[in-house]
């Protein structure tokens, strides 16, 4: 059994907040790639439960203005079932490097 299908079915997007809304305003403002996000966000959340981190980088060289972006996430277990993961989006920064 590989990594993914470990997180099969087990991580989720809050897809039908304000935050995620924020998300998909942030992604595409900074984000210099054309693919939509709807293609891509399984491998987000994926890379984040991988490396145990609450964020993910958006490359400087994938970004519009060549800065690296940062999107922060909280997560939540859900109540019915402890293996399931749902984020949130808080927030990002950018560094200068």
């Amino acid at each position: 059994m590989n990594r993914r299908e470990v997180y099969k079915d087990k991580l989720q997007m809050d897809y039908f907040s304000e935050s995620y809304i924020k998300f998909e305003e942030d992604f595409y403002r900074y984000s210099a790639d054309n693919i939509p996000l709807t293609f891509i966000i399984d491998d987000i959340l994926l890379s984040m439960a991988l490396s145990h981190k609450n964020y993910f980088r958006l490359n400087k060289q994938k970004s519009v203005d060549g800065r690296d972006h940062y999107f922060h996430f909280h997560f939540t277990l859900d109540s019915d079932n402890k293996n399931v993961r749902t984020f949130r989006y808080v927030g990002r920064g950018t560094l200068n490097s």
